[in-house]
């Protein structure tokens, strides 16, 4: 029953429980798993473990028990054992505050449960858009082999002459019906009509961009981070994931040998191109630094001005991800962006993106632009950086007016989410649409948890009035399927003492997405008095809620926690 003293040990006796007696482990170990019904030949094979994140609060991991009878498929016919087990599953709009308050707790429970149970390759599946950040973060701190595979996008359903699918379209008639032009009738027939299948949001949000960025990192087999969900390729590539898990047990690869400078270079190349969404920086930033690899935002302001956006998507263009497969995937675009790219980086499958490019067979054009043609000539994301910014904050310009980037203006501030609510549709409300409507306390470290709220609603009498969009600025975050003029991330935040702190309604704020500069004008002066009076929030007493208080990073950091790093 020893393990060979030449050979680490391996299947279920990897990882012994601490009894002082490695031998009595293993068999009091395969005891307990022979109660389950496992036969001895069973338990001789390697182990991989599959992370089951489905959930009856997560509607976008509603097909999860059917991938993972898929991934399950494929690593009994690659000759190993598959052991499912259950993590925490995130769902945005299931969760209070919200879901990235969570995220961290979500990637040290994989990272535990990866690291402390008997595998020797893993497959993590996941879907919703803090579910897989989570996961790449815990597999990038395990460092055991591991897979990717994403439940993929819904599909967009036909209605009155245009498609819908959630979350660009809800916010876009949700907008209208504030504005009056959509009736109460309306809005609710629409509510039936946003998520008819099974999947995530099926736009460029922060699902489908995080798919994209696990596949362009080499996290993921090609040419599977935009299957629709309800399709049956989705099943072959859960498949095809369990098989290949296996492989990586003969033939390690490690997370560590992926997630690298240059496939972290990749992947915001990708971000740029896609036009995705503003969270997936903050992710891609945690999945970075638990390899201590640095995003440095002035770097991406670089790759963004040389990086076109070439894929026609909502929230910036027309398509849904449904398109964006057919049209020819992520290989397609990558093989478009290929001199930009880091050639060198390798995959789970052990090839160098330069050994799998290939000129593809067909590509959509309405979809999958060429270079010559782009949907935009530069990269969706900027950062911005000044005296009310020091360490940076994010604009997604493609999603954004043009005529808004070049602007100074009065500030309107809401001092936290309760006095956005109370506020922002009161009649008496002083603003117009020139003002700067500026968001704060609603940060990592703030009791909000940095909500998708930095998308502040157009006030309602001015949006009865014909306004579409204004600027708007905050320390929290927006949904990747959102659209407008916003500045997010700005840090240090609120809660933090920033002096986003400081901001008060009639100030005046300069912003330059030419320059790159986002100033508060305001004398120092004055500002070290406001500064002397603020107070910093008190700390959570006790659980989660203490840790994250105690333990958060800001945004340029990606709000990991500091001792996850």
């Amino acid at each position: 029953m020893t393990q060979s003293p030449t050979k680490p040990p391996r299947g279920l006796a990897r990882n012994t429980a601490g009894y002082g007696d490695p031998d009595f482990a293993l068999y009091l170990r395969r005891s307990f798993a022979k109660s389950m019904g496992y036969s001895q030949a069973m338990l001789d094979r390697p182990v991989v473990g599959i992370v089951d994140t489905g959930s009856d609060y997560n509607n976008c991991h509603r097909t999860v028990p059917e991938l993972i009878e898929a991934v399950k498929r494929g690593i009994l016919a690659a000759g190993g054992l598959p052991l499912a087990f259950p993590t925490v599953s995130l769902c945005e709009p299931s969760l209070f505050p919200t879901s990235m308050h969570y995220r961290n707790l979500a990637a040290l429970d994989t990272e535990a449960m990866l690291s402390a149970q008997p595998m020797d390759a893993a497959v993590l599946v996941g879907g919703c858009d803090k579910t897989v950040p989570a996961q790449l973060m815990a597999a990038a701190s395990a460092n055991v082999p591991c897979i990717q595979l994403v439940t993929g996008p819904m599909l967009a359903t036909p209605f009155q002459g245009e498609r819908l699918s959630a979350c660009t379209d809800c916010r876009r008639y949700w907008a209208a019906y504030r504005a009056g032009a959509v009736s109460a009738e309306k809005i609710a027939g629409i509510e039936e009509r946003l998520a008819t299948t099974a999947g995530t949001c099926g736009v460029m949000g922060t699902a489908s961009t995080m798919a994209c960025l696990a596949e362009a990192l080499g996290m993921m087999p090609p040419n599977t981070a935009a299957i629709p969900a309800v399709h049956a390729e989705r099943l072959r590539a859960a498949e095809d994931a369990g098989a290949r898990a296996v492989a990586l047990i003969e033939h390690p690869i490690r997370p560590a040998e992926i997630i690298t400078e240059a496939s972290v270079e990749n992947a915001l190349r990708v971000l740029l191109a896609i036009g995705g969404s503003t969270n997936a920086l903050i992710h891609l930033t945690a999945i970075a630094g638990r390899r201590g690899i640095r995003i440095d935002l002035a770097r991406l302001n670089e790759l963004s001005d040389t990086t076109p956006v070439l894929v026609d998507l909502k929230p910036t263009g027309e398509g849904y991800m449904e398109d964006f497969h057919s049209a020819g995937g992520l290989p397609a675009l990558l093989w478009e962006l290929r001199d930009l790219l880091h050639g060198e980086a390798i995959d789970v499958t052990g090839k160098t993106l330069a050994d799998r490019l290939r000129a593809p067979e067909f590509v959509d054009r309405r979809y999958i632009r060429a270079r010559a043609e782009p949907v935009s000539p530069v990269g969706g994301l900027v950062s911005l950086f000044g005296s009310l910014a020091p360490r940076g904050a994010i604009l997604k310009r493609s999603a954004a007016t043009p005529a808004l980037f070049e602007m100074e203006a009065r500030a309107l501030v809401f001092d936290g989410l309760a006095d956005l609510a109370a506020r922002i549709d009161d009649p008496a409300l002083d603003v117009t649409e020139r003002d700067i409507m500026v968001l704060k306390n609603a940060g990592p470290l703030s009791p909000a948890g940095m909500p998708e709220a930095g998308y502040l609603p157009i006030p309602k009498k001015l949006a009865r009035a014909g306004v579409k969009d204004m600027v708007r600025m905050s320390d929290c975050r927006m949904s990747g399927t959102a659209f407008g003029t916003i500045v997010l991330h700005i840090a240090p935040e609120a809660a933090a003492g920033g002096p986003l702190a400081l901001v008060e309604t009639g100030d005046r704020i300069r912003l330059s997405v030419r320059e790159r500069k986002l100033d508060l004008l305001v004398g120092e002066d004055e500002l070290a008095r406001r500064r002397a009076a603020w107070r910093k929030p008190e700390v959570p007493a006790r659980g989660w809620d203490r840790i994250v208080a105690e333990q958060v990073l800001q945004a340029d950091e990606g709000c990991d926690l500091a001792v996850l790093r």
